[in-house]
């Protein structure tokens, strides 16, 4: 069973965006989006859960009685029409990039609430955040595969130095704190 797609925003959308949403979603194995229903784009999210300060991007819909699950994402919190023109370009520029990492992670959220049983509520958003790295690099790996065999190579050796700045950085977050 396929996710329908539905459009209830009132914002133009930039051209592709629901074929790029397509894209995204055939990326996921089809066993992780078991029982999602549809994916629902919004001008914003008003649900009543959700405290009226906060612009949530993407809400997850678990399944309740009879209505199955869906997610919701709002395309003003993604693509804001209030802020400069230089912040509005680069948020339309990363907005395959946003979409997929929302999709992703509202993905994971359903995918360790209903169908993997093992995870603790306590570990749930470390494992969230994972999958959503996960699924994030096999994406970004086959849609970007000329760059990613040029720096496949330096991969490691950019991870090691990501690894030893956050390492520093601990450790100059913990002497600042013991001052």
């Amino acid at each position: 069973m396929a996710v329908k797609i539905e459009n209830a925003s009132s914002a133009k959308l930039p051209r592709r965006t629901l074929l790029n949403i397509e894209k995204i979603l055939e990326s996921i194995p089809r066993e992780h989006l078991f029982g999602v229903d549809r994916l629902r784009l919004v001008d914003s999210i008003t649900d009543p859960r959700v405290s009226k300060q906060a612009a949530l991007p993407g809400l997850y819909h678990p399944r309740q009685g009879t209505q199955t699950a869906w997610l919701e994402i709002s395309v003003s919190t993604i693509l804001p029409t209030t802020q400069p023109f230089h912040k509005r370009l680069l948020t339309r520029l990363a907005l395959n990039s946003n979409l997929a990492a929302l999709i992703f992670s509202l993905t994971g959220q359903h995918y360790y609430l209903t169908l993997r049983h093992s995870v603790k509520r306590s570990h749930l958003e470390p494992a969230v955040r994972s999958y959503t790295e996960q699924r994030l690099r096999a994406w970004n790996e086959r849609n970007h595969s000329i760059r990613t065999r040029l720096f496949k190579p330096l991969q490691p050796t950019l991870q090691r130095w990501a690894k030893s700045l956050q390492k520093r950085a601990a450790s100059q977050q913990k002497k600042a704190t013991k001052n």
